[in-house]
Formats: C-alpha cells, sequence, structure tokens
C-alpha cells in the first residue's frame, strides 16, 4: 500500500468535505427545507441491485476493441490515465481474460492503491477453460488482487446460455461463498441473451448490458454486430432487469469507439443517464481528456 497516494487522496477527500460542509452552512433555511432534488454526479456511489455491491456510476473500462486500445497506450500512460480516472472519483474498473495482456497492465497501474477504495469487475468466456477456478486463481494473481467485486460470465450471445452454463454458474456460486467473487453475473450480447438474463431469477446479481441512444452494436436477433437495432427493442427487457433486483450497467455509450462526433456523444450520454433503470455505465478510455468530458456530459445530463 502505497502511503503517500492514500495521503494525497485522504487530504483530496477532506477538502472536498469541508468544502461541502461549509456550503451546506451557508444555505439559507429555505432552501434546506424546499425539497429539492438532489444532485446527482457521474462519480457518485451507486448500488448494484440486491447485490449490495457499491461502484462509481461511472466506471472505467479496459477493453474497447478487446483491448487493443489500451494496449497500445503503453504501461506508463494507461497508468497514468488509470490514476487519473481515481484521483477525479471513478473507483469502478472494468477488465476481462479476454483483453490479452490487460490484466497485467492493469496490476502495475494499481499498485500502492487502497484495494478497498476501488472495485474491480472481471469476465470470463462461457466456454473456453476446463477448470474455471483455477483460471479465476490466475485472474486474481495477473490483476493482484484477493477477490473481485463483479464477476461475470463474458460475451453471451444465445438465449441458451443459462442452461448451456449451468456448470459454470454452480462454479461461480462456489467462489462467491469462499468469498473470492463478491457478486456474479453475465455480460450479454445481443436481444436473445439478454431476455434470457430476464427469465434467471436467482443467479444473476448483476448485468452487463449493451445501450445507447441510436441502438449501435446493439445486437439484434441475428447477432447483426454493429446494428444498428430499433432503440427501444431491448430496453424492456433491461428495465425488467432492474425491477427483479439485477444490478444493470451500461456499456457500448460511445458505440464501441464509433461516436467520433461530440455531439453524438452528449446524445448517448443524455439518452442512458435518463433511464433510471441503468444503475452505473463503463466506457472505454484512452486518455484523460475523454475522462474529463464523460464526467463533464454524464454531470449535465444527470442535473438537466
Amino acid at each position: 500500500m502505497d502511503s503517500t497516494y492514500q495521503n494525497i487522496s485522504r487530504r483530496r477527500f477532506l477538502g472536498q468535505l469541508a468544502i461541502g460542509t461549509a456550503g451546506l452552512l451557508t444555505l439559507p433555511e429555505q432552501l434546506l427545507s424546499a425539497g429539492k432534488k438532489p444532485k446527482r454526479w457521474a462519480i457518485d456511489q451507486v448500488v448494484l441491485g440486491r447485490s449490495g455491491i457499491k461502484v462509481s456510476r461511472l466506471g472505467m473500462g479496459t477493453g474497447t476493441q478487446g483491448g487493443r486500445v489500451q494496449r497500445e497506450l503503453g504501461q506508463t500512460e494507461f497508468t497514468r490515465m488509470i490514476r487519473y480516472g481515481l484521483d477525479q472519483g471513478i473507483t469502478f474498473i472494468d477488465t476481462a481474460d479476454n483483453y490479452d495482456g490487460i490484466h497485467e497492465m492493469l496490476h502495475d497501474a494499481l499498485k500502492g492503491v487502497d484495494r478497498e477504495r476501488i472495485q474491480i469487475q472481471c469476465k470470463i468466456p462461457g466456454d473456453k477453460y476446463e477448470n474455471p477456478l483455477k483460471e479465476l486463481d490466475r485472474f486474481r494473481s495477473e490483476v493482484g488482487t484477493d477477490y473481485f467485486d463483479s464477476f461475470l460470465i463474458h460475451h453471451m450471445r444465445a438465449a441458451d446460455w443459462p442452461q448451456k452454463q449451468e456448470r459454470l454458474m454452480d462454479l461461480l456460486q462456489e467462489a462467491k461463498d469462499k468469498q473470492i467473487i463478491r457478486s456474479h453475473g453475465v455480460s450479454v450480447h445481443g436481444i436473445p441473451p439478454l431476455e434470457a438474463a430476464t427469465k434467471v431469477k436467482s443467479w444473476v446479481d448483476v448485468s452487463l448490458v449493451r445501450v445507447n441512444h441510436s441502438g449501435l452494436h446493439m445486437d439484434g436477433p441475428a447477432d447483426q454486430g454493429k446494428g444498428p437495432v430499433p432503440t427501444m427493442q431491448p430496453l424492456h427487457h433491461i428495465k425488467k432487469l432492474h425491477e427483479d433486483g439485477k444490478g444493470v450497467i451500461g456499456m457500448k455509450l460511445i458505440g464501441n469507439g464509433d461516436f467520433t462526433n461530440p455531439e453524438q456523444r452528449e446524445a448517448s450520454i443524455r439518452f442512458v443517464m435518463g433511464l433510471d433503470y441503468v444503475d452505473a455505465v463503463v466506457i472505454g478510455f484512452k486518455s484523460t481528456q475523454e475522462i474529463d468530458e464523460a464526467i463533464r456530459l454524464m454531470n449535465a445530463a444527470l442535473n438537466a
């Protein structure tokens, strides 16, 4: 544990707390009693459904184009970006076995960071390994963590994934019982597996779902890949997940990087922040400027 980094973070926190407390003390009494809608922010800690896991509303993704975008940053720039995000209050980080080399890069980037102040989500392919729990141990070693806050079956594309992944689901429940993972769930890539997730009543704690304003990269009934599909088509399934107590995390807000126009990114973030059944989102960044933009756009959308 890096005491210097902790002290900086503590000073930042105490300074922000003092500023916030002073602001409250100077507010006129009539404003305090007016019942105004509380402000919401990108870095708020939010609960992922019945899992009880708290994460920052905005999370940092590390798998843009299979992790290629983040790998090409190199370790120094990747570490700088991750640390910058942490300094802004983003405590939630998403990774996966499929993102070749990212586990190790994340390990280096998080050296000295207090594990208890961050949340790490990892994902495993559904049909790749004979001994998934052995691989889970490898993932923990690669990332440098004793546990994962959220652990998902990755990239489910078929409607029958709950039947085909029954053994893996049982093994991940075993890992949860041993507190190697704190919650389990699924990353769905398409409407049929998304609908199937709504029918898994007790096992799914957390769902990672594709959502943006135009339906791009949402995957249709025939797994169309880029899409787009009608924007409203998957939303009632996502809402159902949330209503059933499952934590809902949105991905593909930037259209897998295809929303190169700032107005597109703003429209997508505004749309998703307007969905009260999406608890948190992960965005794959390649620069500190992109982090700043996402925080700014999310804050504006949340408080519009």
